[in-house]
């Protein structure tokens, strides 16, 4: 299995000198994401990730408003390589390729159990919800409407397909076995998806 987590309990030696913003800001990302996914949202604190990271509470807060918005932020940066939408021109392979990575990750790796925390929170807290759209959802979904915008553009699938309701159909339908497991999130259920939307598509 993947290590997504590496040197999570190891706070970062720091050398003398002020860090430039864009380097503080991206451990501060990393640090955010490796807690999460180490500890889950109930051991997931601004005071953690500040020591993991070296750098102040202040600063964090001077960019994330609450502690879901760092937690968000630092989910996607570090499971942002893993979940990288393939283009290599055959659109089916591709959707494929994603969503069977996707049901890796979230059945085999402790980001479907953070993902499932932070769904469920988000369902009482306002704020969380929001950032889980802004940060979260909403950049995952852009990238699969843009991959098959890209494919009706190539002919590979009609043109009055609707981006939106694809994406719903195929990531929806993994997000319902993970939240109600009444049937396996499995690579060949995610294999199927993509085989039966391809009959409509093409």
């Amino acid at each position: 299995m993947t290590e997504l987590t590496p040197n999570a309990d190891r706070p970062p030696r720091r050398g003398r000198g002020r860090r430039p913003a864009d380097q503080v800001r991206a451990e501060i990302l990393t640090a955010a994401g490796n807690l999460l996914l180490a500890e889950g949202m109930a051991g997931f604190t601004i005071e953690k990730v500040a020591s993991h990271s070296g750098a102040s509470r202040m600063t964090i807060y001077k960019w994330w408003p609450s502690k879901g918005a760092l937690a968000l932020d630092g989910y996607f940066t570090v499971l942002a390589p893993t979940l990288a939408f393939p283009d290599t021109g055959d659109i089916m392979a591709d959707l494929t390729s994603q969503l069977v990575t996707f049901v890796h990750l979230v059945r085999d790796t402790p980001a479907g159990r953070v993902i499932s925390q932070l769904i469920a929170q988000a369902q009482t807290d306002p704020e969380l919800a929001a950032a889980y759209r802004r940060r979260y959802s909403g950049p995952r979904r852009a990238l699969a409407v843009e991959a098959l915008n890209r494919a009706v553009a190539r002919g590979q699938l009609r043109a009055d397909i609707d981006p939106e309701s694809v994406v719903d159909q195929l990531w929806g339908a993994c997000y319902h076995r993970l939240l109600i497991p009444d049937q396996p999130l499995t690579e060949d259920f995610a294999r199927t998806l993509v085989d039966n939307l391809a009959r409509g598509l093409s």
